[in-house]
């Protein structure tokens, strides 16, 4: 629920759309999900992104309750050169499925034909 802001008050996220994330999940297996959620959580990448040379874009809900935004879009932001950002109000961590997929499709192709 978190992943897409369902927690929320007045959260309109269609069950279907929960009942496929459930299913994924439940395929990746758990061990798989844990490790890989370890090594991400543990790996230090401010020396990778220092090092970014190509247009990168950051895109980033400011209501993301999976990965909090200061702890990570921000930081990137301030580690790579000429990053571009954008936040988006309220934006969950599943933001590209949510209400603001029609928001971020058309951010990302500006940011591709820029």
């Amino acid at each position: 629920m978190p992943f897409y802001g369902a927690n929320r008050p007045g959260a309109d996220i269609p069950q279907s759309l929960l009942d496929a994330f459930w299913l994924i999940s439940m395929q990746a297996g758990l061990a798989n999900a844990y490790l890989s959620i370890k090594a991400f959580s543990e790996t230090n990448f401010v020396e990778d992104l220092k090092k970014f040379d190509v247009p990168t874009l950051i895109v980033h809900g400011d209501d993301d309750q999976i990965v909090p935004i200061a702890d990570s879009a921000h930081k990137a932001a301030r580690l790579i050169k000429d990053a571009r950002t954008i936040f988006y109000p309220g934006a969950p961590h599943g933001l590209t499925a949510t209400s603001h997929a029609d928001q971020f499709n058309a951010d990302l192709l500006a940011f591709i034909r820029s």
